[in-house]
């Protein structure tokens, strides 16, 4: 039973009360460096232990309870597009449909496709064409990567996905979010890596973080939700909401207004 501890006074939280809480906002003003939709706003969904690890043996699965997961398959009902790491999908494998058959309903009876559109970033193209990621997809992915790519892999991959270039040398956070209001995308959810959230970070580009604390010491080497080259200044948040179930902490940060 999920319980708002912030706003508070709500325990055993229904579908709807969730999806209402983890709404993306509805008064996004048009950006004139994006032409076109404005630029997309991006939500990130983590989940940590206790002692700040990212992962349990290797994997983000392990940490999560079942309050955790429910949130995370809601996420998945909300965004254009679903936005993934090359190596998440390594590690994790990301294997047919995201969003289950309760929560393709629910969106088309919002008038929204059945499954959202997956976009995974690869600078190096680094995937494999023939995996299940590709094959079993409910929707044609897209790649973002960048001109350094090998051609050869442009071109097995293209017979898989849509493959649009980002920048020069790697994938370019201002050419990612172009490449996504060219593609008519408002809401962006992405579930990782570090190393995404590290580079949109320091570009000043997160708008969201949904992040679950799970009540575990992982220890080990896990890696940070976070990783790579850090903001010229710490960017600042603000609580949206705080709930809870079984010990772990459900938060929602967004981007503090200035």
């Amino acid at each position: 039973m999920i319980t708002s501890l912030l706003p508070g006074g709500s325990a055993g939280l229904t579908d709807a009360e969730l999806l209402r809480l983890y709404a993306y906002p509805d008064d996004a003003k048009p950006d004139p460096a994006f032409p076109g939709t404005g630029r997309p706003y991006v939500r990130f969904n983590f989940v940590a232990a206790a002692d700040g690890s990212a992962t349990s043996n290797g994997f983000s699965a392990g940490l999560g309870n079942d309050g955790d997961k429910r949130i995370f398959r809601l996420l998945r009902r909300l965004p254009d597009i679903i936005l993934v790491g090359a190596g998440t999908i390594r590690a994790e494998g990301y294997e047919g449909a995201l969003v289950d058959d309760e929560g393709q309903a629910w969106r088309r009876r919002q008038g929204l496709p059945a499954h959202p559109a997956l976009g995974i970033i690869s600078g190096s193209l680094n995937l494999d064409p023939s995996s299940g990621f590709f094959s079993n997809a409910p929707v044609r992915p897209v790649i973002f990567t960048s001109g350094s790519a090998p051609a050869s892999q442009r071109t097995a991959l293209s017979r898989v996905a849509d493959v649009v270039t980002c920048g020069a040398a790697s994938v370019e956070t201002a050419a990612l979010l172009q490449a996504l209001a060219d593609r008519a995308v408002r809401k962006v959810l992405c579930e990782g890596g570090p190393a995404v959230l590290g580079a949109l970070t320091a570009s000043d580009a997160v708008d969201d973080l949904c992040l679950s604390i799970s009540p575990l010491l992982a220890g080990g080497e896990g890696p940070r939700i976070s990783v790579g080259e850090a903001p010229a200044n710490p960017l600042a948040l603000s609580l949206a909401s705080l709930l809870t179930e079984d010990s772990a902490l459900y938060i929602r940060y967004v981007k503090a207004r200035t």
